[in-house]
């Protein structure tokens, strides 16, 4: 079952949606953490510490995803922020490609159903609840910035767990398919080992 689902995401990505995300009440201390969390400066051009390794993870990563962003910038401004936002927030950066094909097929300016935005889609209300009136959820380095802030936080609340963190994330904690879906997409896609 879970082979046909991401077989059916593999070839019409356009008809996947965000779950719902929910509100969850946040305490004040971990409201401010994660306001403090995306609101840091801008970040450098690069997150790798060596050139060669930069060079390689973004060559291949940049192959993989000519398809689905044929412009050349596009594709390493997307890597290179992508890489830089889930390093910093202690996630996989081949992982963060695999939710993002998931959520939005790397579409910049998707929006689902229930109004979540951009390429992690992030739910709107994060913005009042973290954010600052002026942050514009279609903007690369915001979307993820949040997006990998988010996803952290919720990795956090549930210790660990991937599957229920994704969950979470989603708004379909306890259902299979949207965990499984970025497990698949991340595993058959984007996972990558040094050469």
């Amino acid at each position: 079952m879970q082979r046909i689902a991401f077989l059916f995401l593999l070839f019409f990505p356009a008809l996947v949606q965000a779950g719902t995300q929910k509100y969850e009440p946040l305490s004040a201390s971990v409201q401010a953490a994660l306001s403090h969390a995306i609101a840091d400066q801008a970040p450098p051009k690069s997150a790798f510490l060596d050139s060669i390794d930069a060079v390689d993870w973004l060559t291949e990563m940049s192959r993989r995803l000519t398809q689905r962003i044929p412009d050349r910038d596009s594709r390493l401004e997307l890597l290179r922020a992508v890489h830089y936002e889930a390093t910093r927030a202690g996630l996989d950066p081949q992982l963060i490609l695999g939710l993002i094909q998931v959520e939005s097929g790397f579409k910049k300016y998707a929006v689902s159903s229930a109004g979540a935005r951009g390429f992690m889609q992030v739910m709107p209300f994060w913005i009042k609840v973290i954010g600052r009136n002026g942050d514009n959820l279609f903007h690369l380095r915001t979307n993820l910035r949040f997006g990998c802030t988010i996803l952290r936080h919720y990795l956090d609340i549930e210790q660990g767990n991937l599957y229920r963190a994704l969950g979470r994330y989603n708004g379909s904690l306890g259902q299979a398919e949207y965990p499984n879906l970025v497990r698949g997409a991340w595993h058959s896609q984007w996972l990558y080992s040094k050469p």
